[in-house]
């Protein structure tokens, strides 16, 4: 019997049947392909894998979906049939307490909290400022109307607290060459010892030569001016606009006005 394939390597030239083959080494190409056909594996096994998991998913969510919505048909039956009952076994005592006929109809007039805001619009009237430079207006008549709110010496009443649009327009005769003007809104409440400023405007104008063979215009002897703002009064507030001197001339009623409205009521602020 012969040795064992752990020997020498046979010598060149020489033949023996029994001698052990010589392993030849793998090359590239088979190493990648084995690499692959395991790669391919591996991919296989984790998609079977996780089709299988997604399947039990899916299962459980319906089994909780169904539970779920028997529950919630189960509550709403329920539900439905607790009220239409109990107003059922109402109706019928209310029909044995009410009166066989009756021939009267209530009405009930929805509350309209827009028709009861307050709003104002006075127009300027021939007595133009008082001794105080306080614009003096018209009251209750022409296009001047008052709505829950009052009219006093030239203020307008605030009768109900809340946040208001306020606004005046004063327009002057400016025939002088220079002339200086400031519109005020003022504003007198009891909550400060004194009057309150809100609005003002004031400028300077001085007319420039005209050309001989030019018609003069009457409005280029106007000055206007226009002030507005929202604030929050208070109940018994008075509104009213003051000129910088008295003896300047309104030249017309319609271009001058003093108003107001109601944009939201006064809500108490939540305290910390």
């Amino acid at each position: 019997m012969a040795e064992a394939c752990n020997g020498p390597p046979p010598q060149v030239f020489v033949v023996d049947s029994q001698a052990c083959p010589v392993s030849v080494p793998m090359g590239r190409k088979q190493r990648w392909e084995r690499a692959s056909k395991n790669f391919l594996l591996l991919t296989l096994v984790l998609v079977v894998f996780g089709l299988v998991v997604q399947g039990y998913l899916i299962h459980s969510l319906n089994k909780k979906m169904e539970t779920f919505s028997h529950r919630l048909s189960h509550l709403t039956s329920q539900n439905l049939s607790g009220p239409i009952s109990s107003s059922l076994q109402g109706d019928k005592m209310q029909s044995q307490d009410r009166p066989k006929a009756t021939n009267e109809i209530t009405m009930i007039r929805p509350q309209t909290v827009d028709q009861e805001r307050p709003f104002a619009h006075l127009m300027g009237s021939n007595r133009t400022v008082d001794k105080d430079n306080v614009v003096q207006w018209l009251n209750n008549s022409g296009d001047s109307i008052t709505y829950n709110m009052g009219y006093r010496n030239g203020r307008l009443l605030v009768e109900k607290e809340g946040y208001y649009y306020i606004y005046s327009k004063v327009s002057l005769d400016a025939e002088e060459e220079c002339l200086y003007f400031q519109h005020e809104v003022w504003r007198d409440t009891t909550a400060y010892g004194k009057p309150i400023q809100l609005l003002k405007s004031k400028r300077p104008r001085c007319l420039t030569d005209r050309p001989a063979n030019r018609n003069p215009s009457a409005v280029d002897d106007y000055w206007n001016s226009f002030l507005a703002g929202i604030f929050e009064l208070n109940k018994g507030d008075g509104i009213y606009v003051k000129l910088d001197s008295k003896e300047k001339r309104l030249p017309d009623p319609a271009d001058n006005l003093l108003g107001g409205f109601m944009i939201s009521e006064k809500h108490p602020r939540p305290t910390q």
